[in-house]
């Protein structure tokens, strides 16, 4: 309908310019007329035409408005098929993670990971790969977005289909090069509108991991404003808020996805300090396609 109103619109619109000019070329012939009125003619009959234009424009707003609605509501009603359990806790400290035969595909009939098998305690593990191997795809099993296909993951000890949700994603800390900021306060960011986590362990936490001095750059702190989607500070910026923010929630197990890809060298050398910090103490794994990235790993394997 949008389509077939605006194909009108612009019919009548031709036709009505056309129109105010034979008519005002037909009147100046005469002497009836002058050039100015002729002009005048033309300029009133784009006027009548202009709420029109404004009302097909509004049509066509309010129909991506219901077809968003609908999309929205489809989502809304979409169920999880991954089943959350319940009283199982992991220990505290670094995570060991256990990769048993693994085989997973986000289309059952073409699996990303095949028969995967490794093992990794209180180590940081490189992963490189070519784009399209499955590194990323291991890392959003870990996250439990995903439930695999055949074969078994192990989070400290742990069936990852026996722990809850919510504990899965308290003891595991992602970093991807894809930073997600919201609108809100730079103390909002980091916790997650948790209002619980008091300023000083805030403050604590970037201390530790020697922000101090990128923090007190800041115009108001931790009450500093944020633009959705990091408007309004550089790149590296939002990714050391990110950093932070899987600090504060003390993970057992650090996954850093192509987390320093996009940053220039100089913001990049600044992120490897903090890095460093992050995985004191922690398991982790870096996921990466250029070797130069995991030098700090311990162990470094191939994803094909």
């Amino acid at each position: 309908m949008s389509v077939r109103l605006c194909a009108l619109t612009t019919c009548l619109h031709v036709i009505g310019h056309i129109l105010a000019l034979v008519l005002g070329y037909y009147l100046y012939n005469l002497g009836m007329v002058t050039v100015g009125t002729v002009f005048m003619i033309f300029w009133y009959t784009d006027m009548l035409f202009r709420p029109l234009r404004q009302l097909t424009r509004q049509m066509e707003d309010f129909q991506k408005a219901a077809a968003s609605i609908t999309r929205i509501e489809e989502l809304t009603e979409t169920t999880t098929q991954i089943v959350s359990a319940q009283n199982r806790l992991l220990n505290d400290g670094p995570l060991s993670v256990q990769f048993s035969n693994v085989t997973f595909g986000y289309d059952p009939a073409d699996p990303v990971l095949h028969d995967v098998s490794f093992e990794r305690s209180g180590r940081i593990l490189g992963l490189l790969g070519r784009t399209g191997s499955g590194k990323s795809t291991m890392s959003r099993l870990l996250f439990r977005l995903y439930d695999v296909t055949e074969g078994e993951i192990r989070l400290g000890d742990e069936d990852l289909r026996d722990l809850s949700i919510s504990e899965v994603r308290h003891r595991v800390g992602m970093v991807t090069q894809s930073v997600q900021l919201f609108r809100g306060t730079v103390r909002n960011n980091l916790t997650f509108f948790d209002s619980s986590v008091p300023d000083d362990h805030i403050l604590g936490v970037i201390d530790r991991m020697g922000l101090t001095d990128w923090f007190e750059t800041l115009p108001n702190g931790l009450d500093t404003e944020l633009e959705s989607e990091g408007g309004g500070i550089s790149a590296g910026e939002a990714q050391l808020l990110t950093f932070t923010r899987v600090f504060l929630k003390d993970p057992g197990l650090v996954i850093l996805d192509e987390a320093s890809s996009r940053l220039d060298p100089a913001t990049e050398s600044q992120i490897e300090k903090v890095v460093e910090h992050l995985l004191e103490k922690r398991s982790g794994i870096i996921i990466a396609h250029r070797l130069s990235t995991v030098q700090r790993a311990d162990d470094i394997t191939e994803s094909r």
